[in-house]
């Protein structure tokens, strides 16, 4: 379906963009990292368009366009920044030093936190309520996180709570909650298509734990940042991004550890959050004003299934044994605010 609609969709876009592909600069397209076979299909056809109309080539790393969207966004934002990526398939922390260079900080060890709120979602048959049955599983339990009377119903451990680094782990919560579940079926007698009458101050209790979990690593990169000064403090900023960047709760956390820290959040706008093509243009835009990354000759460039997004600080981070007095989220509480959806 990709090959087939691939044509269709470019076409369309030039077309409506009131431009030609002759005045294109360059063609960027995303090469890594994902799955081969999708990566293939786009990569194959931005070729196929650099030579028909003898233009540069700008492979493009999927989470450093991730990154780097904001900028797009809000001019105000300088390197080196902060890098906060969460969505379905990544969670990662990362410094960006400069269009092409990242120092990563963090990353999950297991699943990504968009992955365990889908899964949860589908184990808690949220779409079996009305008002559910439209929406993401990120979107269903935020809202049914916010009608809850009691948040701290359920007491989850905070996974990593003792490994001094920036590493996610979000396999352990996901297994707490799904027992918690299975118990709270049988208390009640629940029919197979029934929902948990404490369902809203479950996934209240699990937000939270997810959130606290995403502060605490953020929090110790700030202090590791501070310690090493690989960010000036009249840039300290903090730019959140990727699907689960959506999310309205877990930000309001991340606000708290930010304001603590003298670090400015930047989240840009939802449709700028999801995987999309206008991030992946940004930074093809990026890449050609510094000139870096641009193949006239691109028969080389192959797909990768994975590759990091930078060098990996994470070793060295764990070697500088940071402890942290954690900041209280004593301000964080369930809303059902619904962002801008520009």
């Amino acid at each position: 379906m990709h090959r087939k609609n691939i044509e269709h969709v470019v076409n369309l876009a030039v077309e409506r963009s009131g431009i030609k592909f002759e005045d294109l600069s360059a063609i960027a397209t995303t090469v890594e990292p994902g799955l081969p076979m999708s990566l293939s299909i786009g990569m194959k056809y931005g070729k196929h368009l650099c030579r028909l109309y003898k233009k540069p080539f700008i492979p493009i790393h999927h989470m450093k366009a991730h990154a780097l969207t904001a900028r797009m966004y809000d001019k105000s934002i300088e390197y080196p920044f902060l890098v906060l990526l969460v969505s379905g398939g990544h969670c990662l922390l990362a410094i960006a030093e400069n269009v092409d260079d990242f120092l990563l900080l963090g990353k999950s060890t297991d699943n990504a936190p968009g992955e365990i709120m889908d899964k949860i979602a589908r184990r808690l048959k949220l779409r079996n309520l009305e008002e559910y049955a439209t929406l993401s599983g990120g979107r269903a339990v935020e809202l049914a996180a916010s009608k809850a009377d009691n948040s701290t119903q359920f007491n989850y451990v905070i996974p990593l709570l003792h490994h001094k680094n920036c590493n996610f782990s979000f396999s352990g919560l996901h297994n707490q909650i799904s027992r918690m579940i299975e118990k709270e079926e049988k208390i009640y007698g629940v029919a197979p298509d029934e929902v948990i009458p404490t369902v809203y101050n479950m996934c209240a209790g699990f937000l939270l734990t997810i959130t606290r979990h995403i502060c605490h690593r953020v929090q110790r990169a700030m202090e590791f940042i501070q310690i090493k000064n690989l960010i000036p403090p009249e840039r300290r900023v903090l730019v959140m991004s990727g699907g689960v960047a959506c999310n309205n709760f877990i930000p309001k956390g991340i606000e708290i550890i930010c304001k603590e820290y003298g670090y400015k959040l930047v989240r840009p706008p939802p449709k700028l959050c999801t995987d999309n093509g206008i991030m992946i243009a940004w930074n093809g835009v990026e890449r050609w004003k510094s000139q870096i990354g641009i193949y006239s000759d691109f028969e080389h460039i192959t797909v990768k299934k994975s590759n990091p997004i930078g060098n990996s600080m994470i070793e060295e981070i764990e070697n500088a044994n940071l402890s942290c007095e954690w900041v209280k989220l004593k301000d964080l509480k369930h809303t059902s605010a619904v962002r801008d959806g520009n």
